[in-house]
């Protein structure tokens, strides 16, 4: 198994469109990049933290190339957009891939890389050392899956899972 720490917009986006992946086994959504011990959602979201919304992504590399998961990061944000996602701004949901060795680091440039053919050259992704992962509450995990009916659900999360759907149709499960 292998795993990635993805921030890109709201981490409820993340989860849920990594969760229809064939090889995924898990996402967990939580925080990283800042400097407070033991963030909470309240806290994050006032961007005083300095964390970011992230999404630690489980899977297995013998099903989905680690290269697939990365394209599917920039196929489900904009990777363009300097501190926000659509209506969610701030430093919390910025666009950023935290690397735990020097191997992930280069598959993290690689993908930039490979998403400037889509996005040109002004990919504002951030690449980082990955430090202490705090884990969300247990209310924002699997939160589509929980809430299918919630406004921000319908509106944002469902629209990217659709697009992950469309753009990687024989990886979905």
């Amino acid at each position: 198994m292998m795993s990635f720490v993805l921030g890109g917009g709201c981490f409820w986006c993340l989860d849920s469109a990594y969760m229809q992946v064939a090889g995924v086994s898990d996402v967990v959504v939580g925080y990283m990049g800042g400097a407070s011990p033991n963030p909470g959602y309240e806290a994050v979201c006032s961007g005083t933290t300095g964390h970011v919304e992230v999404a630690e992504v489980i899977f297995d590399e013998t099903v989905i190339p680690a290269e697939v998961i990365l394209d599917m990061f920039f196929t489900m944000h904009d990777p363009t957009q300097l501190n926000r996602q659509g209506h969610d701004v701030g430093t919390q949901y910025r666009s950023v891939m935290f690397y735990r060795d020097e191997a992930q680091r280069i598959l993290f440039e690689s993908a930039i890389e490979r998403a400037k053919s889509v996005w040109g050259p002004n990919i504002v992704t951030a690449v980082e050392p990955a430090v202490e992962f705090w884990i969300g509450e247990e209310y924002h995990q699997d939160f589509f899956a929980k809430n299918p009916f919630q406004g921000y659900c319908n509106a944002v999360v469902a629209p990217k899972m659709a697009k992950i759907r469309e753009s990687f149709t024989s990886f979905i499960k």
